[in-house]
């Protein structure tokens, strides 16, 4: 008995996400649990891949905060053209680059950096930018200036944000116009898009 347990430990270190739309629909990715990761839920996932689902496909994509990768994979699947996975933790970020390679034909690199290091390097434009930072750590309003003053995102880019509903509303870029909004348990998630400065 005591074997057993011992064989089946392990395994509890390992969840998994599951993409639900797209060519990989129905496709479940291992991803290795670590304090503080919250892979957005499936409910909250098809809400937000349904308010894009005529902007989604072409488009190049940042995933800041990847930690499970559910939401850059789930672009993937939908027909992203690239995706860039910002993961400062190693071992997150080592299964993420796992699941990536075993999406045959999926366009795509992790990082192994923290958001606020990565976005001091040199700027790609962005399509659609995912913001689901760990909660708790008032990292959103830092995060999106960056986002818009330093060349990060395509003219009419669109910038997903989900943050805990106890948070302060983060400070946005004055030309960043919300297009929807709503609340699913503990979470507030908002989708914003760009409009250039005149």
């Amino acid at each position: 008995m005591v074997k057993a347990k011992q064989v089946k430990k392990p395994s509890a270190d390992v969840g998994q996400i599951r993409l639900i739309g797209g060519q990989w629909r129905g496709r479940k990715l291992p991803v290795l649990n670590s304090k503080g990761l919250r892979p957005t839920s499936d409910r909250v996932k098809e809400t937000l891949f349904n308010w894009l689902m005529f902007d989604i496909r072409g488009t190049v994509c940042l995933d800041l905060f990847a930690g499970s990768g559910s939401l850059g994979f789930e672009a993937l699947s939908r027909g992203a053209k690239r995706l860039v996975m910002v993961e400062k933790e190693v071992r997150i970020a080592r299964q993420l680059e796992l699941n990536l390679a075993s999406l045959s034909g999926a366009e795509g690199k992790v990082v192994n950096s923290d958001a606020q290091t990565y976005l001091t390097g040199s700027p790609e434009s962005f399509d659609l930018v995912f913001l689901d930072p760990p909660f708790h750590q008032d990292l959103l309003s830092q995060v999106c200036t960056r986002l818009e003053q330093d060349g990060w995102l395509a003219p009419e880019a669109m910038i997903y944000i989900e943050r805990e509903q106890t948070s302060n509303e983060p400070s946005l870029p004055g030309n960043w116009r919300r297009l929807k909004d709503k609340r699913a348990g503990q979470v507030c998630y908002q989708l914003y898009q760009r409009e250039q400065n005149k």
